[in-house]
């Protein structure tokens, strides 16, 4: 009897995975922002949430933080969002058919926010003009992506299709980087 080889990467086997960034310095903000609380849940719990209801399987956060979900550091310290996109792209390791990752400092995005990123064909999609949120087929990572490359660049070399986000929905895309903008979407 003949055993197919099983090596690891090679079996995708979910649909759906995703990535939050926690690994920022927060510095505009004056706290943590995944821990940040939005009415009385913190950011990140949000943000697993709404991975969760897009259908996501396996939730990683990618940074220091130890927020109840499985984690993986940057490879490259103060790396930026990509050394936190390649870190859990490397931690999905080919596991996922489509990886949504989601910034944790955006938590009232909303499931209608994100179906057109969800719902565009492979390699993936961005919004025009913010690079995060993102949906992407790992297989589609740009070759010799590195950290510290600016998210932009990661997307256009990826193959990313670049959708016009819906009006109403921007303020949410952006999140909160200060605690002014936390209140305004808060409101």
């Amino acid at each position: 009897m003949h055993h197919p080889e099983h090596r690891t990467g090679s079996v995708t086997e979910h649909p759906l995975g995703a990535i939050i960034l926690t690994g920022g310095a927060s510095r505009r903000m004056g706290a943590d922002k995944a821990t940040q609380l939005w009415g009385e849940e913190r950011a990140v719990d949000l943000v697993a949430g709404l991975a969760a209801s897009a259908g996501a399987a396996l939730i990683i956060s990618a940074g220091p933080g130890r927020f109840g979900l499985p984690r993986t550091l940057d490879k490259t310290p103060l790396g930026g969002p990509v050394g936190g996109i390649l870190s859990g792209l490397a931690w999905l390791d080919g596991r996922c058919a489509k990886v949504l990752v989601l910034a944790v400092d955006a938590p009232t995005l909303s499931l209608d926010d994100l179906a057109p990123l969800l719902a565009a064909p492979s390699p993936g999609a961005v919004f025009a003009g913010m690079p995060l949120p993102m949906v992407l087929d790992p297989q589609a990572t740009a070759a010799g992506a590195e950290a510290g490359w600016p998210v932009r660049r990661f997307a256009e070399r990826s193959g990313l299709t670049q959708l016009e986000p819906n009006a109403g929905s921007l303020a949410r895309l952006r999140g909160a980087n200060t605690p002014q903008e936390l209140a305004g979407l808060l409101a």
